[in-house]
């Protein structure tokens, strides 16, 4: 609670005087007037696009019409119910004051990289809108990074300046020598601290007037590293096209959000969902952002929020869902719920229905990568074919190819292709930055290939069956591991479970499934466990996928982001290091 009122007498002049005063047009941020100025089709390029001028600012100007509900742009309550709430026109005010700090006391440029590792705090907003602003590359990052995870995105990307709290703040210092690069160090925090910059005071401090970029289009404006399931995470380069695309009309068919929606997306701030969801797709439709800090995972925090908030829209992994599902309500009517999407992992179909049955809201799947943003859902609306993971979305032309780029007839099983020839679509990656070689891999014939293997039926819906150097040729039998650990996951044994290949002398590979037990059945037998569990897989999927070897396991390898490091458990299989 003390954090909480530092907080809010820090923002006081925002969050108590609705009517600030703008500075001159000609100082201000690059804004637009009236709600239909911007008009872009599936398939347009415009040549200079900005977020933040040309859809934040944009509200500002709606709000200052009376265009726009009193709604807050941005809703953050803590675990204690302590909020804040910003209007667009704070959002401005207080973004122009960021970008302000960035390139006046931290000497930053466009171009610049800046490492941004924050929980969710209001902070983030400002740093991720201050850099679209001021055309810094930001690159969020989890803060569950250690410092040797630190350490190797500052030095791969050369970073200039880094964002983040004191709880990770002697991480950051003890690897700061290992990076020429890293000049700046800004803390978000209620304390100061020897070496680094008070970020709050300085926003505080700093000029709300600035003049916003005008950047092209397909300029750099953020780097996403990549999960690292098979290596060292990759930098996927974004332009200022990957925000542009969230305007276009059959990306806005995916969650139809409205000026009157509060969208909560539960992703991690390191992660590409977080920038989707709880940034560019719902400030784009005008949707209030609503944020919860939790610290710390917890579905009963979770439960109580939806009954709490007047939350319209969910975005959020399987396994919140999952969590929610496991815990003992009588009730998970929530009164305001509306709409559920997800994605990011394999959603079995019998959780789609469960959540449908008790909530009674339908629960629709997406999929992306850090690469790619979302690029197929089930839009809000469409038939849901469950365990499918939708259509494409365009400008994406999306196919299904073989290892030489050749198209694949339906229901055929190969790697989802994205086209790039002969025109690279607004929102797919740029780049691997300072990474040719791997750029040039994942280019097959007229597709990047996004090394997910999948098969797409007659109507276009995907249907996903895992990387495609996880999946597995047993006795000449190809098996994704998603489908044997969707199996599992059925059987209540099993908490969560991985499936790799194993060597084998007489089929060269068959399945074996690491797996975490729920705890209630830690104590059976290990072999009548098993017998049990292979049974299981044989009744509900195809027999020759079942795992013939089976390793019970107190955890399993994941990256920061909570994958898991198949690659880690198929190195230990084949004897590798």
């Amino acid at each position: 609670m003390q954090r909480l009122m530092k907080f809010r007498v820090l923002w006081g002049i925002h969050m108590s005087c609705p009517g600030f005063h703008h500075a001159p047009q000609h100082l201000r941020c690059r804004s637009l007037s009236g709600a239909g100025t911007l008009r872009w089709n599936d398939y347009d390029r415009p040549e200079e696009f900005n977020f933040a001028s040309d859809v934040l600012d944009r509200w500002t100007q709606m709000e200052k019409e009376g265009k726009r509900s009193p709604n807050p742009a941005l809703w953050w309550v803590n675990d204690q119910g302590d909020e804040v709430k910003w209007s667009f026109r704070e959002m401005t005010d207080l973004t122009c004051r960021t970008a302000n700090v960035l390139t006046q006391t931290c000497g930053l440029q466009t171009g610049d990289r800046l490492a941004l590792i924050l929980p969710r705090v209001p902070e983030w907003w400002l740093v991720c809108v201050g850099c679209i602003r001021t055309g810094i590359i930001f690159m969020p990052g989890t803060t569950q990074m250690k410092a040797k995870d630190i350490l190797y995105r500052l030095q791969v990307s050369g970073a200039k300046a880094i964002v983040t709290t004191d709880t990770l703040a002697p991480e950051v210092e003890s690897v700061a020598p290992e990076c020429p690069s890293l000049k700046t160090k800004l803390l978000v925090s209620d304390h100061s601290r020897e070496g680094w910059l008070d970020f709050r005071s300085l926003v505080k401090s700093a000029s709300p007037d600035h003049i916003c970029i005008k950047s092209k289009t397909l300029d750099p404006m953020a780097i996403f590293f990549t999960s690292g399931t098979t290596g060292f995470p990759k930098m996927a380069k974004h332009s200022h096209g990957f925000a542009l695309r969230s305007y276009f009309p059959a990306c806005r068919k995916l969650l139809q959000l409205k000026m009157s929606d509060v969208f909560w997306c539960l992703s991690d701030t390191g992660w590409i969902l977080a920038a989707l969801g709880s940034l560019l797709e719902p400030w784009t439709a005008g949707s209030t952002v609503f944020a919860h800090h939790l610290p710390h995972f917890d579905p009963k925090v979770i439960i109580e929020t939806f009954f709490k908030y007047p939350i319209t829209q969910c975005l959020a992994a399987p396994s919140v869902y999952r969590m929610i599902l496991q815990q003992n309500y009588t009730s998970l009517r929530f009164p305001t719920l509306e709409h559920c999407c997800t994605g990011g992992e394999a959603l079995l179909p019998e959780e789609q229905e469960q959540w449908k049955r008790q909530t009674g809201v339908l629960l629709y799947q997406a999929y992306g990568q850090s690469e790619t943003g979302i690029s197929c859902g089930t839009l809000r609306g469409m038939k849901i074919k469950p365990g499918s993971m939708g259509k494409a979305i365009p400008p994406f032309d999306i196919q299904i190819i073989d290892d030489k780029g050749n198209i694949q007839p339906p229901n055929t099983e190969g790697n989802i292709g994205i086209r790039i020839k002969p025109t690279r679509p607004i929102g797919l990656f740029m780049y691997y930055e300072n990474n040719p070689e791997k750029t040039a891999e994942v280019e097959c014939g007229d597709f990047y290939n996004t090394g997910d293997r999948a098969t797409i039926d007659e109507e276009g819906y995907f249907w996903f069956l895992g990387r495609s150097d996880d999946v597995i040729n047993a006795s000449g039998y190809r098996v994704g591991p998603a489908e044997v650990e969707n199996a599992l996951a059925e059987h209540p044994a099993v908490a969560e479970s991985a499936v790799v290949s194993s060597p084998d002398p007489v089929r060269g590979e068959v399945v074996k499934a690491f797996i975490v037990l729920n705890p209630e059945f830690s104590s059976r037998d290990p072999g009548e466990l098993t017998k049990e569990l292979q049974q299981h897989v044989k009744s509900v999927t195809a027999p020759y996928k079942y795992p013939r070897k089976v390793e019970f396991v107190s955890e399993l390898p994941k990256t920061i982001t909570g994958k898991i490091k198949r690659s880690e458990l198929r190195k230990k299989e084949f004897g590798q290091k």
